[in-house]
Order: structure tokens, then C-alpha cells, then sequence
């Protein structure tokens, strides 16, 4: 009798150890502010990444580049952000691996906005075929808009794209001052806060939105190597409370027909991004993003990515774009 009492203790000992969560392992997960990387504040908010047992602090930039120089040098454990040629440079020496999509501009959603100067707008500037031989606000040559210009809409609409000059003026906010003081003629970026009241005034004109125009992958969640290869419990951890995240987000925006929806629901997640991002809940409205509900990562265009920026010159040509991606954790869209 003393025998099987001590047994069922042993087992039940056993049961409870196994049963117990693993230790909390805290993350950095680097962000720049903005409605596009919505997974990540629905996570953090619902608590999803400590109930995975990866409490995260997020880590605020005011452009994409830097966050990959950051999750390379071990600052962050985690980047999610647009994808820009500095990452594709960093990771084609083999520093980083992306393990999933963020968001992807989609028709009828809104990420990134084309906007006039005044004074352009004045000129002639009336919608983005006017592009020739005006001046282009980026933070980068190697920056997400100018993929935007020369990688989808130029080809499209017909123009040259070295008709177009790039003022590389390296953060948002510079980019928003540019714009206003009419030093640049036009952009494509996010909304950040405080560009509502100047659209709504006229002193900078809103042209339209990518996501109607040249719909592609706009954002990329992305580890070190190092990370992918010896962290795979964390990383999974991680993928789990960010794709719970994107479903909830997912679900709560997007309708059968995969147009926006509203409701009770959205305006919840209306809600979180406001706080996250800073902004009102009205200029949030303005800019909602379309978020695969897995995260799914639209490869073709990533491919399609790697090869503009060689054109260009600012990704070298040993970068292979298929070696980027880490099939181990990411799920690709269907077709790509």
C-alpha cells in the first residue's frame, strides 16, 4: 500500500512538472510606430505573448532600416517592419531570416498614403502618373516607397523612374516637415500622428492609396539566424502569439468578401491601435491595414523585391532572396 501511495505521488509530481509553464523568457520586439504592424499591439495587449511565456517589450523607431541593424546586433530579439534594402543586405550576408508576413497592401485597405505638397499639388502634381520630374521624400534610397514608385507603379503607369528625384531624408517625421514646407513634392508612407489636421487643412494633399494602386508585401516579421537556428522554442512562441494576434485582427476587421468591415469588434481593435500608435481613434480609421489572418508572407513579390533593389544598386547581386526566407517557420500565400 505504501508502495502505490508513493507511486501515485511520484506520477503526480511527474504530471505537475509537465504540466507547468516554462519559465518566462522576456523579449525585445523592435516596431516602428505605425497601424501596419497590428498583430504585435492586439499580442501585447490580449497578453498573448506572456501567456506563450514571452513577456515583450516593444521597442519603438522612427524608420524600418534600423531595426534590422538592431535585431542583427542582438538588441531585439524580434523585428517587424517594412521591409527595406538594409534588410535584404543584412540578411543576405546571413544575419537575419524572415519567419513571417505582416502586412500587405491590399485593395480597400490603407497603409501607406500618396500625398502632394501644397505648392506641387498647385503645380500640376494631381495624382501619381504627374510623378516625372517631381522630388520624392524617402527615408532611404534603399526604403520601401521607392520600391513602391519604381518597382510597381512606374512600370505600370509608363513613366521612367529616374525621371523622379529621391530626397533621402531619413526618418518620417523629416519626411512630414519636408512635405508641409513644400522642400519635397510628394511621398508614400504611413500616416503618422499630427498628418490628419494637415490633410484636413489642405497643407498637404492626399492623392490616393498604394494599396489601390500597387498592392505587395509591405511588412516582414524577422529574427537573427542566430535566433532561428538556436532559439526554435522561442521563436514558435513568439510565431504562436503574433499569428493569435493577426486572427483576432483578421477577424475583426476584414469581412467575408475581404473588404474592411466595422463593428463593435473593429472598433475594439480600432481602439488598441490608437493606443499603441498614439493616435486618435479617427485618424486610425484612416489608415487600416489588411493583416493575413496566419501571417502568410507573399514570397513571389519578396522575390520580386530583391531583384528591384539590385537594379538599383542598393542590394548586391550575391543577395539570394529564397535563402532569406526560413521555411521552417514561415507560411507562404497561396501560389507564392
Amino acid at each position: 500500500m505504501r508502495l502505490r501511495k508513493c507511486n501515485a505521488a511520484l506520477l503526480s509530481l511527474a504530471l505537475a512538472f509537465l504540466a507547468a509553464p516554462a519559465a518566462a523568457e522576456p523579449i525585445k520586439i523592435g516596431v516602428v510606430g505605425v497601424t501596419a504592424f497590428a498583430p504585435v499591439y492586439v499580442a501585447q495587449e490580449r497578453g498573448y505573448f506572456a501567456a506563450e511565456g514571452v513577456p515583450a517589450e516593444l521597442v519603438y523607431f522612427d524608420a524600418a532600416a534600423p531595426v534590422a541593424v538592431a535585431t542583427v546586433s542582438g538588441a531585439l530579439d524580434f523585428g517587424v517592419s517594412a521591409v527595406t534594402a538594409a534588410f535584404y543586405n543584412l540578411a543576405g550576408q546571413g544575419e537575419l531570416k524572415i519567419i513571417a508576413g505582416a502586412a500587405h497592401e491590399s485593395p480597400g485597405f490603407h497603409i501607406q498614403a500618396i500625398m502632394a505638397s501644397k505648392a506641387a499639388y498647385a503645380g500640376g502634381l494631381k495624382s501619381i502618373q504627374d510623378a516625372p520630374h517631381h522630388s520624392y521624400a524617402v527615408t532611404t534610397r534603399g526604403a520601401p516607397p521607392v520600391y513602391v514608385l519604381g518597382g510597381i507603379i512606374a512600370p505600370k503607369y509608363g513613366f521612367d523612374f529616374g525621371s523622379v528625384t529621391l530626397l533621402q531624408l531619413q526618418s518620417l517625421p523629416n519626411i512630414n516637415t519636408a512635405l508641409e514646407g513644400g522642400k519635397a513634392d510628394f511621398t508614400a508612407q504611413s500616416l503618422l500622428p499630427g498628418m490628419v489636421p494637415l490633410i484636413d487643412r489642405g497643407d498637404i494633399k492626399l492623392l490616393g492609396w498604394v494599396g489601390d494602386i500597387a498592392p505587395w508585401q509591405f511588412g516582414l516579421v524577422f529574427t537573427s539566424t542566430k535566433a532561428a537556428d538556436q532559439r526554435h522554442d522561442t521563436v514558435e512562441r513568439f510565431l504562436r502569439a503574433y499569428r493569435h494576434g493577426a486572427r483576432d485582427y483578421h477577424d475583426a476587421m476584414t469581412g467575408p468578401d475581404g473588404k474592411p468591415k466595422g463593428g463593435a469588434a473593429a472598433d475594439a481593435m480600432i481602439d488598441i491601435l490608437a493606443k499603441y500608435t498614439k493616435q486618435t481613434p479617427a485618424d486610425v480609421k484612416l489608415s487600416i491595414p489588411y493583416i493575413d489572418a496566419e501571417g502568410r508572407l507573399d514570397v513571389n513579390d519578396i522575390l520580386h523585391q530583391v531583384q528591384f533593389y539590385k537594379s538599383q544598386g542598393v542590394v548586391k547581386d550575391t543577395v539570394d532572396g529564397q535563402s532569406l526566407i526560413d521555411r521552417r517557420y514561415v507560411l507562404p500565400l497561396s501560389g507564392s
